[in-house]
């Protein structure tokens, strides 16, 4: 969907490594597509979901000498894991829970697995996808999946099983939540702490608000929210979404006027 995408690009690019990347067509943020081309990524679009993109790179790793550094690639998960040893170190010992957003489910499987590895707690691990693309919610396999946080945008997670197994093993849960409350909470986090992320971070901060009305939390839980990306990698979904810029003639009273001073 993107975001591994661009990192792939860019530590191949340092390393001076072939990079190309199969992906679904018309579905990656175009930040994204943008990261991985300016440093010479090879970008194949597939004509078809991301699954199938995904089941075209896995072949070529298993028959034509490439490496999948996609989240079925162990190397990844235990980079990935590192994550929460970082939590640990940031607030002293693991949160009481950790919500995240799940798409190809990599992160809660990471998270997860680096959690019971640095001996410092373990949280209820609360995954969220969204309603247009909850394979795991809904026990199947999505054929098309739908919703406005591409980063979240798959039908058939590689971590599936995975992701299940840390929500099962830590007590958590694994629900969906829509695209109005995806982008409210989108808006949410940047209004109210200045931090301007991409959709798919909004899955994550919707999960806390209404896990939050349910009572989820008892008093005093330390709640850990991870942000996948930064919104740049996605503007034209905020630019989409957000009022319209304001316009008025080139004078001063008409500037004062239309912002009503």
């Amino acid at each position: 969907t993107g975001n591994t995408a661009a990192s792939a690009a860019a530590y191949a690019a340092r390393a001076g490594l072939r990079c190309v990347i199969t992906h679904a067509a018309g579905a990656i943020a175009a930040g994204k597509i943008a990261q991985a081309l300016m440093v010479g990524a090879e970008l194949l679009e597939v004509r078809g979901s991301f699954s199938e993109a995904h089941a075209h790179a896995r072949r070529l790793a298993e028959e034509d000498g490439f490496v999948n550094v996609n989240s079925i690639n162990p190397d990844r998960i235990e980079g990935q894991k590192t994550a929460a040893f970082e939590v640990c170190d940031a607030l002293g010992r693991a949160p009481d829970f950790h919500v995240l957003p799940v798409g190809n489910a990599g992160n809660i499987t990471a998270y997860w697995k680096g959690y019971r590895e640095y001996g410092r707690g373990l949280p209820k691990m609360c995954g969220f996808q969204a309603a247009g693309a909850a394979p795991i919610v809904r026990g199947h396999v999505v054929e098309h999946p739908e919703t406005v946080a591409t980063a979240i945008r798959i039908g058939n997670p590689a971590s599936w099983q995975s992701a299940v197994a840390a929500r099962d093993e830590s007590g958590g849960l694994i629900d969906m939540v829509s695209d109005a409350e995806i982008l409210e909470g989108h808006r949410l986090v940047a209004a109210s702490e200045g931090v301007f992320v991409e959709p798919a971070c909004g899955a994550a901060i919707a999960g806390v608000v209404r896990l939050a009305k349910r009572n989820y939390f008892p008093p005093g839980s330390v709640v850990v929210a991870t942000l996948t990306g930064h919104g740049l990698k996605d503007p034209d979904t905020a630019i989409t979404n957000a009022p319209a810029p304001l316009s008025c003639e080139a004078t001063t009273d008409a500037v004062l006027k239309r912002i009503e001073v």
